[in-house]
Formats: C-alpha cells, structure tokens, sequence
C-alpha cells in the first residue's frame, strides 16, 4: 500500500510538473532577448503574461495612464459598479480566452445572466410606448435584415451593396409593406431605433460602415454576460504573474527609434515622454488603432511603410460612450427600467442635437439607482466637450420627452466616459469601413520587418484592431498579444537567444 500511495504521488507531481512547463518555453541555458511592450491594456498584458509564462522575463510594459486595463476600466457610482469601457464578454463559451481567464478566478456567476437585447419598452419621442405586438415583430423582422448583411460577406457577393445604412434603409422600407398599414408607423419606428442601436455597436455613423464587410465579424456562441465585481477582474490573473516591477505607469511613449532610425545599442530605442530612452530586440505596440491615426507620422522614426500606413487609414475606428446617471429615488421598478429609443428616420437625419445619438438607457444590473444611457458617434463626441450640468440637462429632458412624464428628477450624480478626447485611445474601437478589407486588418498586425524580410521583426502590433472576425472585442485583443508573444518565443528558439 504504501509503494502505491509513493507511486501515487510520484504520477501526480509528474503531472503537476507536465502542466507547468509549457511545450514553447525556451530552455533555461537560452539567453533572453529584451522586449519592450507599449500598453498595459489588455493586450498588451496577455503578451507580457504569455512571455512569462514561456520564460521570458526580460521586458518591460510601458502604461502611459495610472492605471492598467486600457479600455478596460471599473469602477463604482452609488450601489453599481459600472464599466466606462468594455462591458460585455461576448460569446461565453470555452473558445473565448476571456471567458476561459474570468472563470478561472471564479468571476462568474452560476447561472449565467446573459445579455437579453429583447427587454425594454420602445418609445417614441411623442412620449408614448409602442404596443408590444408591434415591437416583437418589428424586433425580429429587423434582425432577420441584419443577418441578411452579415450574409454578404460569407457569401462573398461580387456586387458592391454600399453603406450598412443604404442596405439596411431599404430593406427596412421593403419590409415595411408586409405590416398592416396602421402598424406601419410603429414598426418603422421600432427598426430605425433598432438602427440607432446598431449604430453604437458600430461606433459610427452606419453611411461609413461597409455593408460588405460587416459579416467579417465572427459570433461566438454563448452568449454575452458581465463579470459581475467589474470586467476589470479578468486582468488580474495577467498582472498576478508577471515579474516584479515590469510594468511601469504613466510612462508615455514619444517616438520609436527603429531599423536606420537607431545607430546606437540595441536594434530599437524607445525614448519616453519624460526622457528616459530604453533599448530592446522587439518593441510590441499594442496602442489603438485611434491613437495610430493621430500620432503614426510622429510615433516611428523612420516612418512605417506605406502599406501600413494605408491600413492604419482606411480601416474605421469608432466611438461609443456612456453616461451614468445615479438617482436618489429611483422612479421606476427593478427590473422593468429599460428604455429604447423609437425614433424616426426623419428625426435620426437631423444631428445637430448631440441627444439624437442617444439609443437606449438602461438599468445598471445589481442596482436599484442607476442608468445607463448608450451613446455613439460625432454626438458621443459633441456630449464630451459639454459641461456636466448640460448633459444631465440634455439627458433628463430626452428622457421626460420619451416618456411623456414632463416631472420625471435630475440625476444627483453623474459619470460618463471620453474615450475620444483621451489621447492615450482617441476613441473606442475598430470597424469596417467602406474603404476597409480583412487583408488591411492583417497587414496591421504584421511585423516590421515582415515575412518576406532577411531581416527579423523588430516592431511588432497587437490590439483588437489587428485581428480579423474578431475586431472590436477584448478577446480579440488579448488574442492579438498572445500572437505576438508567440512570435517572439519562436524567433527565440530559432536563434537561441536574442535575433541577430
């Protein structure tokens, strides 16, 4: 008995040990190349953990704000945690390494809530409430046309459909003929609302969004849910295991010295902000794509080639905000708070009021004194600049309008995001534009120097924007880093050491 309970233990530690070492970890006799990563944002971490986990542990991650998370960020208003950035796991399913990361530290509830996109009454800006018949058949017919746009790019028509708002626009005014006549006003409200909606998962104005394109994206199954303490919980298992002291914050970086751009030491210098000039093998840069549209010309010293350059421009980055609006008296009941705004087409042609890209308000779920109100595009952008007083004014009149009830209170406290007018992102993520293509999305994530190159890469680009079906998404970016990560281990191998 006890040779077996000795066999038993040694099978064990064998199989602890097996799970521990990782089949790409580089030999420990290997020496290890220097690697400089730009961002602590979710992809930015993936790729630092990755290295560590391989055992590359020579590097540092440079974070121009205070905090990690990048477009991750958690926080508290009232009894809500709410998230200023990225909300949603979407897809909740083993294949999505961000679910796979916030089960694994237990973030999860059991059952999971999902995300329900059918709760919450449509009302129109003649403050009434659309009847629920109208509005389920509506829902679905709306849906069904959405799909039909994902369709074009899967079935790879040759013909050319235009914008998302042109393909979806008319559908909506063919489909519109198969509801009875005194329903029709509703319906059309009902869709053009869904429209607003689908604008803000966009980020942009649908007439810059390519109907072509836009089936690019691929749906994970599962569902979309949220991590319950804060989506801020899934980047702790990242930074728990990265060496000490890797990661430094507010260290903005100010230009890459790269290929002949770089005379001294090193194969890239990367000279920060506040004048401390760092020396690597690999700088990864998993900056946003908006913050490569504002500062690529001055970021790269040489500049990037064109074709990256081109990507860089025509591939669409979009901005959504949100504004939180806490009440001491919640004036509706838990639960049933959700408002989806019907507005008209007429009325979505006119943007001149910042409010019109407003499209749904919502309850904070686990609060009882908090909305959520969804915004997106050149009004996401107008809101920022307004003064707080202004939006709570622009929000509480939009509301009594929908509503009809001309009595409904102020927030007491509000909070919003400005993912635009913050330097370190201008803006929130990526989309595909009508001057987009998935071989731009690659080009983007390709390392300088690239494949074809003697040379070996010296800058290497991660974020959500560098992967293709899954843009716009935190699973996209931390599987942009691991990516990245990877391409660094096998150069090491292949060198056994640092490139040369």
């Amino acid at each position: 008995m006890k040779c077996c309970r000795n066999l038993s233990k040694a099978v064990s530690a064998a199989g602890q040990q097996q799970c521990i070492l990782d089949s790409c970890s580089i030999g420990s006799s290997c020496q290890e190349p220097r690697v400089i990563i730009i961002g602590a944002g979710m992809a930015g971490l993936s790729a630092a953990h990755r290295l560590t986990q391989c055992g590359i542990r020579n590097f540092l991650v440079l974070e121009a704000k205070e905090r990690p998370g990048g477009r991750i960020h958690s926080c508290w208003l009232g009894d809500a945690i709410i998230e200023m950035g990225a909300e949603w796991i979407y897809g909740a399913c083993l294949p999505n390494s961000i679910y796979t990361l916030a089960s694994q530290d237990r973030l999860l509830q059991t059952p999971l809530p999902r995300l329900d996109s059918t709760k919450g009454l449509f009302c129109t800006s003649e403050g009434r409430a659309i009847d629920l018949p109208v509005t389920i058949t509506a829902y679905h017919t709306f849906r069904q046309i959405e799909q039909q746009a994902a369709n074009l790019f899967r079935l790879g028509c040759e013909r050319q459909h235009g914008t998302l708002l042109n393909f979806v626009g008319l559908r909506i005014q063919q489909e519109l003929h198969n509801f009875p006549e005194d329903q029709r006003y509703d319906a059309a409200r009902v869709m053009f609302g869904l429209t607003n909606i689908l604008r803000n998962k966009c980020g942009d104005d649908l007439s810059l969004v390519s109907a072509d394109q836009y089936g690019s994206y691929i749906e994970l199954p599962g569902g979309s849910v949220r991590v319950p303490l804060g989506y801020v919980g899934v980047i702790a298992p990242l930074l728990r295991g990265l060496p000490d002291n890797s990661v430094r914050y507010n260290k903005a970086v100010n230009v890459i010295r790269w290929g002949q751009g770089q005379t001294g030491p090193g194969r890239v210098l990367v000279k920060c902000c506040d004048g401390e000039e760092l020396t690597a093998d690999y700088v990864i840069i998993t900056v946003s794509l908006g913050c490569l549209k504002c500062q690529a010309d001055k970021l790269f010293a040489p500049p990037l080639p064109v074709c990256k350059l081109d990507a860089i421009c025509n591939l669409g980055y979009g901005l959504s905000n949100k504004v939180f609006m806490e009440y001491a008296e919640p004036y509706w009941v838990c639960h049933e708070g959700n408002l989806k705004l019907a507005w008209s087409a007429e009325e979505l042609q006119c943007r001149c009021d910042w409010t019109r890209g407003v499209c749904a308000v919502d309850e904070m779920p686990g609060s009882k004194h908090v909305l959520c109100a969804w915004i997106s595009g050149q009004e996401a952008a107008m809101m920022e600049s307004l003064a707080e007083n202004d939006v709570a004014e622009g929000l509480t009149c939009l509301l009594r309008k929908f509503t009809g009830n001309p009595c409904l209170p102020y927030p007491q406290m509000l909070l919003r995001s400005r993912w635009a007018l913050d330097p370190h992102f201008c803006g929130s993520y990526s989309y595909m534009s009508c001057c987009s293509t998935v071989s731009q999305q690659c080009e983007l994530g390709t390392p300088i120097p690239g494949p074809c190159d003697s040379q070996p890469p010296i800058l290497l680009f991660a974020g959500e924007a560098t992967v293709p079906g899954h843009f716009g998404t935190a699973h996209g970016a931390r599987l942009s880093g691991v990516r990245e990560a990877e391409r660094i281990i096998l150069l090491t191998k292949k060198f056994e050491g640092p490139p040369r």
